[in-house]
């Protein structure tokens, strides 16, 4: 397995705090990646760090086999398009400007608008359907549909590298699953994916490849058969649950029991200890 994403022994901080340290994670190449934890324990930390928005205070971000900082930055949107979590628009901007910016890195002074970034643009709204939006101002619009644009403005880049940030933010659950299927299917075409999620269904539902974190670090990685388990869910979620096969897919499904109640394995540990 190849990955030409790549974080090594990084050491994280936000302001004086320090988030993650000695952490490394590889990002499987043509992998759906989902990163899961509770909220705080550092996962739209480590995007950010990934994408290079964030520099690493030890430690390296590799892409392609470079130090990401190293990279030009429009070397590196070529190669990877990230959807943040609070992205914000400038005043005055229509759908179809904000995600024309998307083609941006593939523009130089030689090369500017062309027939490609058209299609492309194109392709990327009716696949967030938002074409019949095109020419309302941003902040007219939901924060949902604001939302599909942000992200329709993502899929313009046409990168091989796709990084969001809770991209279900906002969306109506009908909204959520056709992103998540369109995500899928990008990824069945060859696309790298890598998302934060917090629905725990639909991240072992979607996800090639499982992340954990919690506390700034990883607990466990792997696919979500492989490593979704009760414990794993209490020991990550302090949540005492069943976990039972998706109906659907076949995927592992979180069953809460309640916060008040124990799982079989607390129980025991409990007993253990009187």
């Amino acid at each position: 397995m190849t990955h030409c994403l790549h974080a090594q022994n990084v050491t994280l901080r936000r302001d004086t705090r320090t988030i993650s340290q000695g952490l490394s994670i590889a990002i499987p190449d043509g992998a759906f990646t989902v990163i899961v934890g509770p909220n705080a324990c550092g996962k739209s930390t480590l995007l950010a760090a990934l994408s290079r928005l964030l520099a690493p205070v030890h430690g390296q971000v590799v892409l392609d086999g470079r130090d990401i900082h190293q990279l030009p930055a429009r070397q590196v949107a070529r190669r990877l398009g990230l959807l943040p979590q609070s992205a914000q628009a400038p005043d005055g901007i229509s759908v179809a400007e904000l995600v024309a910016r998307g083609r941006y890195p593939h523009q130089s002074f030689l090369q500017q608008w062309s027939k490609a970034d058209e299609q492309a643009v194109r392709q990327a709204m009716a696949a967030t359907q938002v074409t019949a939006l095109a020419e309302r101002m941003i902040d007219e619009l939901s924060g949902g549909q604001r939302q599909r644009v942000w992200i329709a403005m993502v899929l313009a880049q046409q990168t091989p590298l796709l990084l969001l940030d809770e991209p279900t933010t906002y969306l109506d659950i009908a909204h959520q699953i056709e992103l998540l299927e369109l995500l899928a299917d990008l990824n069945r075409q060859g696309r790298t994916v890598v998302a934060v999620l917090h629905d725990l269904n639909q991240a072992c539902r979607y996800a090639t490849h499982l992340v954990a974190m919690k506390d700034g670090a990883i607990v466990a990685e792997g696919t979500p058969a492989a490593i979704f388990t009760e414990t794993l869910v209490e020991e990550v979620f302090g949540l005492s649950s069943l976990i039972i096969p998706d109906p659907v897919s076949g995927t592992p499904m979180v069953v809460p029991r309640g916060v008040k109640q124990k799982s079989t394995a607390a129980a025991t540990r409990d007993r253990r200890r009187e």
